[in-house]
């Protein structure tokens, strides 16, 4: 298993600009064949209702200390909250209204792309789509919902190397937000 580095480029309170940026940074990477993957945790009631008008087919697992159930058991997930939402390989469209249907609960929304271009007059080159990855994590500040948080933060994926800041800084510059150095290593 490989890993790419998940650095945080932009945190903000304001959901639509953490939206805003999201689409300058997809407006840049290479699209290609992308696709976007959703990770949650799910408590209310009024959200899931939201989520599974956006994912009818939205694969979840009841979190501990809840009433025990999945989808792949055909489980009620109202009578499971919390739950735990491991979606993959969705088209990009789905995104946005993941996003606009989660309130208070969090999650991450990552998009798989198919490279972050080649840059020359910032001395970039192209990075493959095995380490091109965009996540936006929505009331949380880490990729896996650990870190509660009211805010949004967006975090630009790059294979870890020598000049994996230089892409990172360019990154961030392009949304007007900065490299924090908040680095979570994102298994691949």
């Amino acid at each position: 298993m490989s890993n790419s580095s998940a650095a945080a480029v932009l945190t903000t309170a304001d959901l639509d600009e953490a939206m805003r940026a999201v689409r300058t940074l997809l407006d840049i990477a290479d699209l290609d064949c992308a696709e976007v993957d959703f990770e949650a945790r799910i408590a209310s009631p009024d959200t899931l209702a939201r989520v599974l008008v956006v994912l009818p087919d939205l694969e979840w697992w009841a979190l501990p200390g809840g009433e025990r159930g999945s989808s792949k058991d055909g489980d009620d997930p109202v009578r499971c909250l919390p739950v735990r939402v491991h979606d993959w390989s969705h088209p990009l469209d789905r995104a946005e209204p993941f996003v606009a249907a989660l309130g208070a609960d969090s999650a991450a929304v990552r998009w798989d792309l198919n490279a972050w271009p080649e840059v020359p007059g910032a001395g970039l080159e192209m990075v493959s789509e095995k380490y091109a990855y965009l996540t936006l994590t929505v009331n949380s500040r880490d990729l896996y919902q650990d870190e509660p948080s009211r805010d949004h933060t967006v975090h630009v994926h790059v294979p870890w190397a020598e000049n994996c800041p230089d892409r990172i800084n360019w990154l961030a510059e392009q949304v007007d937000g900065r490299f924090t150095g908040r680095v979570e290593m994102a298994p691949l």
